[in-house]
Parts: structure tokens; sequence; C-alpha cells
């Protein structure tokens, strides 16, 4: 098989794709960030919540790799990739699974010649899943189809899992994004009592503050147009009420929004707005205290061609980091993230903020371990095990016998 066997099927609007990758409401693959619902969100949120605190036990740790210890695994990683590849590496070991790994096609029979679809069907061969992740863009959803016509032939299918593809999705990201959102909006602190909650007190200072990501303002810094995260969060984000999202770059072509993703958003309900710095007055405001979340992202260099770096000197990139005085006027509440990596040269964030308790990039990347841990819990359907055991384990509660006293 080669590119031009699914081109029709390519073509095809992304709604009408979706049905493709999934069995009623059930996924199949994932491909693309618009097949996790709201409710999808929230069923592998509440997975990768009970994973990590079962994860904390000895004798969760032993469940949880029982689950799917007869499964194994195949990461194909042709492009480079840090945290992608450790998270879904790691996310496996916890559940069970055996990994194998390509990360070269020059270690593999491409180099004799063999094409990557061949490459991925000798992988579903050996391996349960595929997780892949390539510079080509739509390639993981050419292996999806090609699964389903195997399937369809009756024979050997396997999921297959977007881990980055090209320059246009990356829904695995959005989702470990949307777990850190939804956990950073609950306003949990291990202080909360039945005399003072931290979401109480922060009412005081915000009254209008809700809890969840309905009606929240998002800010999407640096490298818009190419930044395939940004893309996939915010399809995610826009299936929420009252979003509002503001983009924060170089009025350029090569790096600003998209006349196209912008269409999207709009006709998806989303109040857009595109500004130049992050003092830029929106409603007669700064536009860094008014968000709820600021999404910060590196430029992408090695995407630049040489004709664009004559325009890219001419541009005060300044308008683009993040700096501690900044970060002093949001809001106490407002949480940072970042997809990382982040470009240690250019300092879209630096280190000095690291500290700060609206940080969330670390606690980000982490996230990313559970949540990758629950979408494979998820399509391989022991999601549901994992809820009866971790109602089990949780039954039991400390009887300090205080009638007794």
């Amino acid at each position: 098989m080669e590119f031009y066997d699914f081109e029709s099927r390519l073509e095809r609007p992304v709604k009408v794709k979706i049905p493709d990758f999934q069995t009623g409401e059930r996924l199949n693959h994932i491909v693309f960030a618009d097949q996790f619902t709201t409710s999808t969100i929230d069923r592998l949120g509440r997975t990768a919540n009970r994973i990590r605190l079962l994860a904390k036990s000895t004798e969760g740790c032993r469940f949880l790799s029982e689950l799917l210890r007869h499964k194994r695994a195949m990461l194909y990683f042709t492009q480079p990739s840090t945290r992608t590849f450790l998270s879904f590496m790691a996310a496996c070991q916890i559940l069970g699974l055996s990994c194998t790994e390509v990360r070269d096609p020059s270690t593999s029979s491409e180099t004799k010649g063999e094409s990557p679809y061949d490459s991925v069907r000798m992988f579903s061969s050996y391996f349960d899943v595929v997780i892949m992740r390539s510079k080509v863009p739509q390639f993981a959803e050419c292996c999806a189809y090609m699964m389903n016509d195997l399937r369809q032939a009756s024979r050997r299918s396997v999921p297959i899992i977007n881990g980055g593809s090209g320059a246009d999705e990356h829904p695995t990201q959005a989702l470990l994004d949307m777990y850190t959102i939804h956990r950073a909006f609950s306003f949990h602190h291990e202080r909360n009592s039945s005399q003072w909650t931290w979401f109480d007190e922060l009412r005081e200072q915000y009254p209008g503050l809700r809890k969840g990501v309905d009606g929240k303002v998002f800010g999407f810094c640096g490298d818009i147009r190419r930044g395939r995260t940004i893309r996939s969060l915010a399809h995610l984000l826009s299936q929420y009420e009252d979003v509002s999202m503001y983009f924060v770059s170089p009025q350029h072509p090569k790096l600003a929004m998209s006349s196209e993703f912008r269409k999207l958003l709009l006709d998806r309900g989303v109040n857009v707005r595109e500004v130049a710095s992050f003092d830029e007055r929106i409603d007669d405001v700064p536009m860094i205290e008014l968000l709820d979340c600021l999404y910060m992202t590196r430029f992408q260099r090695e995407h630049n061609r040489p004709e664009d770096e004559a325009d890219f000197q001419a541009i005060d990139f300044s308008q683009f980091r993040l700096t501690p005085r900044l970060v002093a006027r949001m809001k106490s509440y407002a949480a940072i993230l970042h997809p990382f990596p982040r470009d240690a040269a250019f300092g879209e964030i630096p280190t000095t903020i690291d500290a700060d308790p609206r940080a969330h990039y670390f606690r980000q990347a982490r996230n990313g371990m559970w949540a990758r841990a629950a979408l494979l819990a998820y399509l391989f359907d022991v999601d549901a095990t994992i809820t009866d055991y971790y109602e089990q384990y949780t039954r039991q509660t400390s009887d300090y016998n205080v009638g007794a006293l």
C-alpha cells in the first residue's frame, strides 16, 4: 500500500472521518484530537486519577501490572521525541505491556526498500498496539485505514495511536493537557477541610470563579501556525461552553494562526482574539491579567527555511517570552502550561518561573504518563476492571473508634 491508496479518504472532512476510527461511541484508533468528546475526556480523566492513586502502593502497582501483561506494544517513533516516547513507555510498563521500539528507520528493513506501510503491517503481526510518531503528515491516519481494511478482510488488525503526525495533529498531548487543566481547575488543595477550602478563598478574590473549563480564558503564545499541540488542544477546548482563546504571536504568515483555524474556532462559538503582546489591552485590561490558563510554546526553528530567516530577524521576539514580572500580574490561580521541550536559548519560559505555584508544566509532563495509561486501559477494555478494583481498594477507611471515647 502507498499514500495514494488512501487519498480519497484523506480528503474528507474530519467529522466524516471520525466514525471510521470507532465502533459506535467506542474508539478503536486514536488519530485526531476531535475524537475525544467531553464525556470521553472525563472518563479517561477518572481512570487516570484511579491509576495514579493505585500506583502509590505495592499492592496497587501489582494489580495494574497484571492487567495487560499478555499484551505487547510497538513504539514506532521515527521523529525525535523524549516526553511522548518515554511517557508512553512508562504507561505501558504500569499496565504490564512489554515494549519494543523502532526509533531509527536506518536500523530497519526500510533501508532495503521496505515501505513504511509494510513495516507497520509487519508490526501488527507481532504486537497488539502500534504507537507511532512521524514527521510525515497523515501517516498515522493512513495506517489506521490500513488496519480497518485488514479487519474487514478478516485479517489481523491492531489499534493505531498517533503520537504526533507532521505539523497537523498530536491528540494524546491534547488529552494530557486537558487532564492537567481539569486538575488545575478542580482547585483541590491538600489542606481542604470542612472549615476551609482553597476554592472558597479564591472566590473571595474572584467572585465569578467557577470550577471546570467552562467560561475560562485561555492564552496561547508562540509558534501558533506550526504548533500541532496548540491546534489539538484548541480543538478540545472548543467543545466547552463560553470559552475564550487569545493567541499571542508575531503577525507573520508562517507563525500567526491560519484563517482556516480561526474560522473553525469561531464556528464553534469560541471568542477568538489575536494580539501582538501580553500587554495588548482587551476591554481595556492587559491581556496577561485576563488569563485563567497560559499555554506557552517554543518557536519551532527546525521548520525554518532559508528564505524565512531574513523575515524573522526583523521581528521583536522579546514580546513572546514570559517573565517573572508578567507572571506576577497573572491571576493567583492561573495555570501556566508548556508542551516541552522549551528552548533554553530562546527562553520562552525562564527557569526562574519554575518554582512559581502557577507553573504546571512539569506536572503536565508527568500527567502524560497517567493520561496515556488511562488511554491504553480504555483501548484494551480494562478500565472498568480498574474502576471495580479501585472502589474495593478505597472502600475501607480508618476507624478511630471515636464513639468509645
